[in-house]
């Protein structure tokens, strides 16, 4: 049984740089990579977004829903603050996933990544530093 097929996983919360809102995911996370994509890159500011995938319905936002920025549709999108900008989660594999970013977390999460994505895109400012494997694209 993996931790997202257990109905007592522990709960974490998360919420925005200025706290308009807040959500409850389960911490049964899947996955967990550094994404060095050019989208990624622009969207959170940095070198790389450290993320956790996890079922869609396994998230929810507990407060200040009316103030989440949606960027793309239901299938597919990225979810910030209204109010602070902060990136909070994307909805990926045809809104099935969600991609949490780790730093939005509040509580620790059990799983830490494993790997390194889209290096071959990485910015050219940026050195990587730790062991984890790395890949050209995503596989």
């Amino acid at each position: 049984m993996s931790a997202s097929d257990n109905p007592s996983s522990r709960m974490l919360s998360g919420e925005c740089m200025c706290g308009a809102i807040h959500y409850r995911v389960e911490d049964g996370f899947l996955y967990a990579l550094n994404c060095h994509c050019s989208q990624c890159r622009r969207t959170t500011g940095s070198a790389f977004k450290p993320f956790a995938g996890i079922e869609r319905s396994r998230l929810s936002v507990v407060k200040g829903a009316e103030d989440l920025m949606i960027f793309g549709d239901e299938n597919g999108h990225d979810a910030h603050c209204g109010q602070c900008g902060s990136l909070l989660y994307s909805v990926v594999r045809e809104g099935q996933y969600v991609h949490v970013t780790l730093g939005t977390l509040i509580d620790d999460p059990s799983i830490r990544p494993t790997a390194h994505i889209f290096v071959g895109s990485k910015a050219p400012w940026f050195t990587i530093t730790d062991e984890l494997p790395q890949h050209e694209e995503f596989d």
